[in-house]
């Protein structure tokens, strides 16, 4: 039978292709970005009580709203700003497919959707396969800083959507107030909408605040949030997410989430919402992430690799011009074989795979891990 393709340059992800080699050849995980230590005794505690407890039927399409009440809460807290948790968030299977659907909702064949590159690999495929077209602004190493004058030259009648993320995977760079400013100027007075990927938004370093784009008020009017629980409370298998956004833009959001995914896992649900009451279960991620970025960086401080430290997410990405001349992909590829280390080639993400001779490193693991994982890359 014959089929034409509606994603005819997409192949298997970079994630699938290194963390295969990574099992293959016994080597160190530091690719795809999931932890290698165990979730909360207790979060994992609720989860099972809440099945114990009749949680196993369907949830609320919207998601359960002990949950959503729990995220209300949070935004509060953290940004003094308000979303309605009847109208204004809704849980997903995980992040992604909030993006998704997001794309799906709004974005018709011919609209433009803008991205920064280096890019997370599931943004493009789902404009391309929406009909859209990707709109690429090239960000350069190492600061991967945002040239705003590029980009509203590159804005037109038939921009749709701006994708942003931050902080930003893979480069673990983040964005400034001004920088929000700078967007919110762009798009002030169009109809141009915001996603805003903000998975990483618990994980910043220095003390440094994250922006969120519900901070500033025509950006959080035009904006959808998206966000994970998997990559907040170290349980990426079980794909809790959710976003947020005014109400006139998640009434379109749900009406393509209830024929996509309709609802989601009940109990953990439930589970992640009696977990949220107490704050510190997110606030202290900060610091948590932050020692684990120190202790890597200083155990490879003697290494051949270059790096500037991560703004924030728990990658940390090292350029290695000095160690040799291959490419990326090919580099990443010897790692892992020869090495027995594994991490993500970040061409990948690039606009026409360009090469900056940097690869991207997963901290978010046991001490133990990464001391072994250093004493490797301090031999290359």
């Amino acid at each position: 039978m014959k089929i034409k393709s509606k994603l005819p340059n997409v192949g298997t992800t970079i994630f699938t292709v290194m963390s295969a080699l990574s099992q293959e050849y016994n080597a160190i995980n530091l690719s795809q970005g999931f932890p290698n230590y165990p979730s909360s005794k207790k979060l994992n505690n609720l989860v099972t009580k809440a099945m114990n407890n009749g949680y196993n039927q369907y949830a609320s399409m919207a998601g359960n709203i002990e949950l959503r009440l729990a995220i209300a809460h949070k935004y509060e807290l953290l940004y003094q700003s308000t979303y309605h948790p009847e109208r204004e968030i809704t849980v997903t299977a995980g992040a992604t497919q909030a993006i998704y659907t997001i794309i799906s909702a709004f974005i018709r064949p011919n609209d433009e959707v803008l991205i920064f590159k280096p890019a997370y690999d599931c943004y493009q495929p789902a404009i391309e396969i929406n009909g859209g077209k990707t709109i690429p602004i090239q960000l350069s190493a190492p600061n991967y800083k945002v040239n705003w004058s590029e980009v509203a030259l590159k804005l037109s009648a038939k921009t749709k959507m701006i994708i942003i993320n931050t902080p930003h995977n893979p480069s673990g760079t983040t964005w400034s107030k001004d920088d929000m400013l700078q967007l919110q100027k762009c798009t002030e007075g169009t109809d141009i909408m915001v996603l805003s990927d903000e998975v990483y938004e618990h994980i910043v370093f220095d003390e440094a605040q994250h922006y969120s784009v519900c901070l500033f008020q025509d950006l959080k009017q035009r904006s959808f949030i998206t966000a994970s629980f998997g990559k907040t409370f170290h349980t990426t298998g079980w794909k809790i997410g959710y976003c947020c956004a005014p109400d006139h833009l998640m009434s379109e959001f749900r009406k393509v989430h209830q024929f996509n995914v309709f609802s989601v896992h009940h109990p953990a649900q439930k589970g992640i919402a009696d977990y949220m009451q107490e704050a510190e279960t997110f606030l202290g991620l900060p610091a948590f992430f932050q020692r684990k970025r120190d202790l890597f960086l200083n155990l490879i401080s003697e290494s051949r690799f270059k790096c500037k430290p991560s703004q924030g997410t728990y990658f940390q990405i090292l350029e290695y011009s000095d160690i040799t001349d291959e490419n990326d992909v090919d580099f990443a590829k010897r790692l892992t074989k020869t090495f027995k280390i594994a991490s993500i080639p970040l061409s990948v993400f690039n606009e026409n795979n360009r090469d900056d001779k940097v690869l991207r490193f997963c901290f978010a693991k046991t001490d133990d891990t990464l001391v072994k994982a250093a004493e490797i890359l301090c031999k290359i």
